[in-house]
């Protein structure tokens, strides 16, 4: 049973001391909780700051923290997303990133301040836990809680889902990850299909063996993914300076080994599947601290990783249906199985993406932990 507390204080964040303090509460609540990964800070500094979040330019945000005394017990975004309601011709306001410790009150408290705000900007509705988009961490953490999370997945004690559910939110949606044993080699269908695909002159796989060679390929691989993700839940297309963003935060970490690309006779891209060694306990251990030496952790945990994280991916319409997922997927496996990789894990899939939880189930694919989207009225 969480304890009750009646002395709280909501703070909202209005300078760069309680930014800080905002950023860095969940490590100072969750340390205790084994398998807690923190963000890599130097990103969560970005993903804050207007200057290299373009979302914060079009979008309301505020941020609040909640006190206990004079002690920081919790804290919560609030998001006003009027791009994404416009185009959807919904009033919703979200919540984000709500952390706080085992107490009915401050996270009442926290949520009530959301929904109030809400309910101020005329919103009908409150969802989440749900960013900008679907390429910050979405969900709350409901299931799996034995493994530790990949990059950009939420990252949650199991009390959060009591908390939440506390206040009358349902279920909207969920996430889903899933965990895929690497073979030892590659399925016969798999191989019959990726030499069929490799005959075709209309159509070209790209292998890399270092970043400066797929350098060229990752702002029309950014276009691609707003081309074919647009009718899924939550996805807002990326602007030219997101799409430059997103290429600065990832380059560093991408292996050549696992980004492949597909091109048509053109030499136009029409396909794309990336993937990364997982680094969570790399994260952890740095404490997700970049510098000075936490990169140090992170690289030696990416090259010590038996899973494989897959990250992203995407087929242009005209050509789905031919057998791209299987070239593409083929490719990863065999990387995989060269580089003594064990399991892989497919990151978070919509339930209701019911073709590529299909694609995962061929490959034996279990779902192994479940992230939820709640919402309720206003």
């Amino acid at each position: 049973m969480p304890a009750l507390t009646n002395d709280i204080d909501i703070k909202e964040v209005s300078d760069g001391a309680l930014l800080r303090r905002y950023i860095h509460l969940p490590a100072g609540i969750y340390k205790d909780y084994l398998n807690w990964v923190p963000p890599v800070y130097i990103d969560e500094r970005k993903f804050h700051n207007p200057k290299t979040n373009a979302a914060l330019a079009y979008a309301e945000v505020k941020r609040w923290l909640a006190f206990v005394g004079n002690k920081p017990a919790g804290r919560i975004m609030g998001i006003i997303h009027h791009k994404y309601n416009e185009r959807q011709g919904e009033k919703a306001v979200r919540f984000f990133q709500l952390d706080c410790v085992n107490d009915r009150n401050v996270s009442r408290a926290l949520i009530n301040t959301v929904a109030s705000w809400g309910r101020e900007k005329g919103m009908t509705q409150i969802i989440g836990p749900y960013g900008f988009s679907d390429k910050d961490p979405q969900g709350l953490q409901v299931e799996g809680f034995e493994h530790l999370p990949v990059i950009a997945t939420p990252t949650n004690p199991p009390y959060l889902q009591q908390l939440v559910e506390d206040e009358g939110f349902e279920k909207k949606l969920d996430c889903v990850s899933y965990r895929i044993n690497v073979p030892e080699q590659i399925p016969e269908l798999y191989e019959k299909i990726h030499e069929r695909m490799c005959r075709n002159n209309q159509l070209r796989l790209l292998e890399f063996t270092s970043k400066r060679q797929f350098k060229q390929w990752i702002i029309p691989v950014f276009r691609l993914v707003n081309e074919t993700f647009t009718p899924l839940y939550g996805f807002s297309p990326m602007s030219e300076t997101e799409m430059r963003n997103m290429a600065a935060q990832y380059m560093p970490v991408l292996d050549p080994d696992f980004v492949k690309v597909v091109v048509n006779g053109k030499n136009e891209l029409v396909a794309f599947a990336v993937a990364l060694p997982d680094m969570s306990s790399g994260i952890q251990k740095a404490n997700g601290k970049v510098f000075p030496f936490g990169f140090i952790h992170m690289l030696s945990a990416a090259r010590k990783a038996t899973q494989l994280d897959m990250m992203i991916g995407a087929i242009k319409q005209s050509h789905r249906g031919i057998g791209l997922n299987v070239l593409m997927g083929t490719a990863i496996l065999k990387a995989a199985i060269r580089r003594n990789f064990k399991t892989i894990d497919s990151h978070l899939v919509l339930e209701t993406n019911t073709a590529m939880c299909g694609e995962y189930e061929k490959l034996g694919g279990k779902i192994y932990k479940r992230y939820r989207i709640y919402g309720k009225w206003l």
